[in-house]
């Protein structure tokens, strides 16, 4: 009769705390699974084993992953479609000083390093630098009057993060807006939702540099490794890789899904709920 291995696969929800379930898969036959019946006594036994195994030439299927421990999101074309109010904030001080505007579609691929390099693509080329200044500052204020007139939620979000948090993921938003902008939109549509919010700040570096989404992990308290971060541009895919974390990228934002992979992208996520399965259950 031949040798038997047991081959040791820790479910993605062990936490060993109530809920924890870990089972070994025995190959000796198809479909033949031991289940453990008292999973916490069981874990003492295993899970010591599993920490000094070495699992990167088995085979896809006894590949164990964990949640992560936080998702750190981007705002814009990610939780909130906010680019109507951005376009009528760009337009409205553009026109104030007699320079052509733009269509919404086209702010759209302007956005995403920050309102400052926002402006500065929009105003005519050869703008002095004193003048674009002073429609960055119309910009600002006209916008934080008005960044709640068409802004939302895109479909399903909102729930997605109360499952995220229900299931233990610490979540928090790292954006290149302004932090004051950052508040008022987090604490409209995202009240108590969030373990941290972090804006762009004169003193951090802005997106795609790892310094803010470095910064957030330490106020909520998670290493890089542990955790994912979201987004829908080629910015936020830049700024994951930087940060030395994987990404998520969401196909409902301000990039069509090709400028996503052209950029580099490895998951994409059409719906709020797959968004959720691929933090939940990760592919390692």
């Amino acid at each position: 009769m031949r040798a038997t291995t047991i081959l040791v696969t820790v479910l993605r929800n062990c936490y060993v705390s109530d809920g924890c379930m870990i089972a070994a898969c025995c190959d000796c036959a198809d479909g033949c699974v031991i289940a453990a019946t008292d999973a916490r006594s069981l874990h003492g036994v295993i899970a010591p084993t599993v920490a000094r195994a070495d699992f990167s030439a088995l085979p896809r299927r006894t590949r164990f992953a964990m949640p992560y421990k936080a998702a750190v999101f981007d705002l814009d074309g990610t939780l909130l479609n906010t680019i109507v109010d951005l376009a009528w904030a760009t337009n409205y001080a553009l026109q104030q000083y007699d320079m052509p505007t733009y269509t919404v579609d086209e702010i759209k691929h302007l956005v995403g390093n920050g309102v400052a390099k926002l402006i500065h693509d929009a105003v005519p080329e050869g703008t002095p630098d004193e003048l674009c200044r002073k429609v960055l500052a119309t910009f600002k204020e006209h916008y934080a009057d008005h960044s709640l007139d068409t802004t939302a939620p895109y479909p399903g979000v909102v729930d997605a993060i109360d499952r995220l948090r229900a299931s233990g993921v610490k979540c928090a938003v790292v954006s290149n807006k302004p932090d004051f902008a950052i508040a008022d939109l987090m604490n409209h549509f995202f009240f108590g939702k969030f373990d941290f919010a972090l804006g762009q700040r004169d003193n951090l570096k802005r997106k795609p540099d790892a310094e803010p989404v470095h910064f957030a992990l330490q106020q909520i308290d998670v290493a890089p490794e542990d955790a994912v971060y979201i987004g829908d541009s080629e910015v936020d895919i830049a700024t994951a890789r930087n940060s030395d974390m994987p990404c998520i990228s969401v196909t409902w934002g301000f990039r069509d899904k090709e400028v996503l992979l052209a950029a580099g992208a490895t998951t994409l996520v059409d719906t709020a709920d797959e968004m959720v399965d691929a933090i939940l259950l990760p592919e390692k």
